[in-house]
């Protein structure tokens, strides 16, 4: 097995230093994609009926992407994501929102992470046992794609207010992050990952994940593969009621998505594909109160054109529990089903997609869940448990 060794943290800045200017500015941006989705973008949450609460972040940058949930130890909640002109872009940067304790009102965005000449994306929020916060992101030389990914980390010590310098955390190129750190019984902190790399003439893109483990709070990391598992990505993993893991996977083929399993986190079962559609979008999970697993995700996966498959918008964004480890889902219900008759998947601000679901708890006990909308904004919603029980089920696939 490789080890792979944290660099050394910098010197700690503020994100109230960092630029944050773009074409068109972010009052324009707010006017016009309010227009466009008809909610205010003030990241107000407001009641929309039956217990469910919903807030559109305010944008800085022209489009928001791949958001992920951090409960804090002080009741606070964060939210993360990548905004820029679009991903793989120069400038891509790592942005921030806060749910202060008790506020029904996001804060305005912060910039915490960006330089110009470089891509950052999917951030990853985790608070370790003695309240330091680490926030890991992927960096890309702009343009140049994924296969030249690293993985970055940066520190914050007072809940997020200040961070230190980024740090190269993994090295190898194609490393790729986009699900929550979990913590093993034992104390081990577990990373889903993935690598990455580009195909070459005739040859396809190979993606394979893997689960880094820690056993001295992050300063060196195991590399665990998920063994027959090419094309399956970002796994979402948690702990299983019999005492071992589970973990949940994207796929690349736009098919199902796979479950793998583990009894001590490093030695993984091959994938197989679960009931669930996926259409090669992330998915998140969430281990409840009462012991179910809550799923988010895109309930649909790529069509059969002319024998091959067609992957079209990201929608609907479903959820969906589990009583059995992920092995059956029930109470399938959709947060968002878009707007009907609209396909456009181009490359721009306002296409169809509510996608990169990210699930946590809140201290006031509801469950959140942030998503990309339209990559005009970030929204996010709260709900009790009992609200994935009523009212309307998601379409059958």
């Amino acid at each position: 097995m490789r080890f792979l060794k944290i660099f050394a943290i910098a010197s700690v800045i503020s994100i109230a230093g960092f630029a944050q200017t773009t074409t068109p500015g972010p009052a324009t941006l707010r006017r016009n994609y309010a227009r466009d989705i008809g909610h205010p973008l003030d990241g107000r949450m407001r009641n929309e009926g039956h217990g469910l609460r919903a807030a559109y972040l305010s944008p800085i940058f022209e489009s928001s992407h791949a958001a992920n949930l951090l409960s804090l130890q002080n009741g606070d909640l964060l939210c993360f994501w990548f905004s820029g002109h679009w991903e793989g872009e120069s400038g891509t940067a790592i942005v921030m929102s806060r749910l202060a304790a008790g506020s029904p009102r996001w804060s305005t965005p912060v910039v915490v992470d960006r330089h110009e000449g470089e891509s950052y994306q999917n951030p990853v929020g985790f608070q370790s046992p003695d309240g330091t916060i680490w926030l890991l992101h992927t960096t890309q030389p702009a343009g140049k794609g994924e296969s030249q990914s690293r993985v970055l980390v940066l520190q914050s010590k007072d809940n997020g207010k200040t961070w230190s310098s980024p740090a190269v955390l993994f090295d190898t190129p194609g490393s790729y992050v986009r699900n929550p750190v979990l913590i093993s019984p034992g104390g081990n902190w577990m990373l889903p990952m993935y690598f990455t790399s580009e195909g070459s003439a005739g040859v396809a893109k190979i993606d394979r994940p893997i689960v880094a483990i820690s056993s001295d709070q992050g300063k060196n990391w195991k590399i665990c593969d998920i063994p027959d598992a090419i094309a399956r990505v970002q796994p979402s993993i948690f702990l299983s009621s019999g005492k071992g893991y589970v973990a949940l996977l994207r796929s690349r083929r736009a098919d199902f998505i796979y479950r793998s399993t583990s009894q001590d986190g490093c030695h993984w079962s091959a994938p197989v594909a679960t009931s669930l559609p996926n259409n090669n979008a992330s998915i998140q999970t969430l281990r409840l109160p009462d012991g179910k697993i809550l799923l988010a995700f895109n309930n649909t996966s790529a069509q059969m054109v002319d024998g091959k498959r067609r992957t079209g918008p990201r929608k609907p964004l479903s959820l969906a529990l589990s009583s059995d480890d992920g092995e059956t889902w029930h109470s399938i219900r959709d947060l968002e089903t878009g707007r009907p008759g609209v396909t456009d998947i181009s490359k721009l601000p306002g296409r169809e997609e509510y996608s990169y679901p990210a699930l946590a708890l809140g201290h006031d006990g509801r469950i959140y869940a942030a998503y990309t909308f339209r990559r005009e904004t970030i929204k996010v919603v709260s709900f009790p448990e009992k609200w994935l029980t009523s009212g309307t089920a998601a379409f059958k696939r």
